[in-house]
């Protein structure tokens, strides 16, 4: 009984299921087919009007797959959060600014992940706290 326990009130066990469900979901789902950024995206970042669009472009493929990655297995979680969810913010607030919420709901998950990894971090089962521990 006391293992259950210790199971259930282990709060870095939680941030471990919930970075790599967020983490892996965010590079396999949605970055990885932005990596080459297709003409479309390069487009609709245009659209926004960002300057150097095929740069952009691919700055948010590489947040959303490679921050994806990197949220996943704690390594610069709270650097990978803060650009994922900056993307991710562009994408609720300025992309889908006109459709209907459940449209964006998605972008604002994913943003409110991003702003609980920031504050909360990877917790002891990740890289950053090996990194961090020499």
């Amino acid at each position: 009984m006391d293992s259950i326990k210790k199971l259930i009130n282990n709060p870095d066990l939680g941030k471990l299921i919930f970075r790599l469900f967020v983490g892996l979901s965010m590079a396999f789902a949605h970055g990885l087919g932005k990596l080459p950024p297709p003409e479309q995206l390069v487009q609709g970042v245009a659209s926004m009007g960002f300057p150097a669009a095929g740069v952009f472009a691919w700055l948010a493929g590489l947040s959303e797959f490679a921050g994806g990655l990197l949220i996943a297995v704690g390594l610069f979680t709270r650097h990978s959060a803060l650009f994922l969810g900056f993307t991710m913010a562009t994408a609720g607030f300025v992309a889908h600014s006109a459709d209907p919420f459940r449209v964006k709901e998605l972008a604002f998950l994913y943003l409110a992940s991003c702003v609980l990894l920031f504050f909360a971090g990877a917790g002891k089962y990740s890289l950053d706290r090996i990194i961090r521990k020499k």
